[in-house]
């Protein structure tokens, strides 16, 4: 059952998507190399308490991190390790939860550290086109696959590059995780038909190579590429309404400008 979210619920969302831009913005300034991956989580959670948050991530399913620092090749859940040097050129995605007082917001972003090479700036551009292009497609009366067929066409049948199938956006609330899910690639007119008030996120993975995704390392958790080809990641959480997705965690409202809620 999809539960459609009541106009306290939304506002509840977007506070708490407020607090992971805010994060997002503090983390602009705190990358950089010589740090490692376990410093970006620590800085982050300290981030998320001190503004009156909880991690959302942390112990979630047993996963012992606040969030998931993935660097080049690695597609999603990279466990943030004290071993992981972060070096001029990296490709850094950063994905977490803020849990407001019950109220949850997910998005991932992507940050260049130093000067990135044409082929990392060049997916990044990518990523993030197909992202929007996907939330320009969540509107009431289209179905789910409207949107996977709107990213994958254009990142992997127009460019060439892979659309990582295994891992996939979702609906969101009160739990992380709630129906529907929402692919990356798919048909278009197939699938959910999207109603006002669902709140769901659209991340798309995408791989400069192939698509396909490793099994877990050691860690349990961290997925990478199978030919060690860079993998970049964008999400937001958004929201449907009669007037439009709207983006309840826009990390630059000029770009946002028609997607935020008013």
């Amino acid at each position: 059952m999809i539960a459609l979210k009541s106009t306290r619920e939304i506002e509840g969302m977007q506070a708490a998507g407020d607090i992971l831009a805010g994060l997002f913005h503090a983390l602009e300034d705190y990358l950089k190399p010589g740090i490692t991956t376990w410093d970006i989580d620590h800085f982050s959670y300290q981030y998320i308490i001190d503004h009156d948050a909880t991690p959302g991530e942390l112990n979630f399913e047993g996963y012992k991190f606040s969030t998931c620092v993935s660097v080049n090749d690695v597609i999603c859940h990279g466990c943030p390790s004290k071993d992981v040097l972060i070096k001029n050129g990296d490709l850094v995605k950063v994905d977490t939860v803020i849990d407001y007082h019950g109220y949850l917001s997910d998005a991932c972003h992507a940050f260049a550290v130093g000067q990135p090479s044409a082929e990392v700036q060049k997916l990044m551009d990518v990523t993030l086109k197909a992202l929007y292009l996907g939330i320009d497609q969540a509107v009431v009366g289209n179905r789910i696959g409207d949107i996977g067929f709107a990213i994958q066409d254009y990142a992997e049948n127009q460019l060439g590059y892979g659309v990582v199938r295994d891992y996939i956006g979702h609906g969101i609330g009160p739990t992380m995780h709630e129906d529907p899910d929402v692919p990356h690639y798919g048909t278009a007119g197939h699938g959910t038909r999207l109603k006002a008030g669902m709140t769901i996120t659209i991340e798309p993975m995408i791989n400069v190579g192939d698509w396909g995704c490793s099994d877990p390392a050691a860690d349990g958790w961290t997925i990478s590429t199978i030919d060690g080809s860079l993998s970049c990641q964008y999400e937001h959480t958004i929201v449907i309404t009669t007037d439009g997705p709207k983006i309840l965690t826009s990390f630059d409202h000029e770009l946002d400008a028609k997607y935020l809620l008013k």
